[in-house]
């Protein structure tokens, strides 16, 4: 039998015998819970179920720890027997004890019915496990012979075919290092001519080489030279680019400085006049709204100094605050 085989027998063993174990546990419950109700007090009635359980899980272990120690091949010693037998033991005696109590002989085989096939499925049960782990293990001892059989011939064979193929190497060697040898003798006598011819070609070429690599140098050396001319005029005009944007911008920092106070002098000669009685020109009002502006003054002294009302000054700082007295700055600059 191949492991497909052994394995399909396993698991119609363990179904087997999971539902035996399963019909006889409800078989028990139902059949000794009214026993045990009947030698309970009353108010302990709920508890008739918990002996019938207690045995049935005492049996579930053994059948499922029993499966796996035959599986491994292991043995529990004598208590998973006494534990096996007591258990069975137990769970007969509870379902015939109500039959035989009534000595109705006929209830009492009838209820011995499952107990005993339950016995006798879980000793059998483990006997098959044994036989088949037993038979298992020896086959697989048997294919691991063959195996090791196998390989042993296929490593004898190919000792053999190496060896062959090391003589054949060996005297192949021996002919090629013979052939060798005629051909050094040959390849030495030809490479001491060679040798010869390109120790002098070589001698040429070196000199060939000095003469380039001098040449090469002197060339090196005057770009190098004119490299750094360039560099250095280069940088003179960097330097004189510099120097023209730093003085560029100093011009311009100077004509900064004179455009502001220039504007300072407008607006102070604008508004060294005072307040004023009667309006200015609008355009000469408007250059004192403006210096007025610059200079921070209140709507009110602004309107002093140029006679026009508060609202006309107020609509004039309103567009110098939006930028559109930019044109009269212009104009008056």
């Amino acid at each position: 039998m191949n492991s497909v085989q052994i394995r399909s027998a396993e698991n119609a063993l363990s179904v087997g015998t999971w539902l035996i174990v399963g019909g006889a546990m409800l078989y028990s419950i139902l059949t000794v819970t009214p026993l045990m109700a009947a030698h309970t007090a009353d108010r302990w009635d709920w508890t008739a179920p918990i002996l019938p359980l207690v045995v049935d899980a005492a049996v579930v272990i053994v059948v499922r720890l029993d499966s796996v120690l035959a599986r491994l091949g292991g043995h529990g010693g004598r208590w998973p027997v006494v534990l096996r037998w007591m258990t069975g033991c137990m769970t007969l005696a509870l379902n015939i004890a109500d039959s035989a109590l009534k000595k109705d002989l006929v209830g009492v085989a009838v209820h011995a019915v499952a107990p005993l096939l339950l016995i006798v499925t879980a000793e059998t049960g483990l006997a098959y496990r044994r036989a088949i782990t037993a038979a298992q293990s020896a086959h697989e001892a048997r294919q691991k012979a063959e195996q090791q059989e196998r390989e042993e011939t296929a490593e004898r064979k190919r000792e053999a075919a190496e060896q062959r193929e090391r003589e054949a190497r060996e005297h192949a060697a021996a002919e090629a290092r013979e052939q060798r040898e005629h051909e050094a003798r040959l390849v030495r006598e030809q490479t001491a001519r060679e040798e010869a011819v390109r120790r002098e070609e070589r001698e040429r070429a070196e000199a060939r080489e000095r003469a380039e690599r001098e040449a090469a140098e002197r060339r090196e050396q005057m770009r190098e030279q004119q490299q750094a001319e360039r560099e250095r005029l280069e940088r003179e005009a960097s330097q004189r680019r510099e120097r023209e944007r730093l003085e560029r911008k100093a011009a311009e920092r100077r004509q900064q400085e004179e455009r502001v106070e220039r504007e300072a002098r407008e607006r102070a000669e604008l508004l060294a006049g005072g307040p004023v009685n009667e309006k200015l020109p609008e355009d000469k009002a408007r250059l004192v709204v403006h210096a007025s502006f610059g200079e921070g003054l209140p709507v009110r002294a602004a309107a002093d100094l140029c006679g026009w009302s508060i609202g006309w000054v107020s609509a004039r700082y309103q567009e110098h605050r939006d930028g559109t007295g930019r044109a009269l700055e212009s104009a008056s600059s």
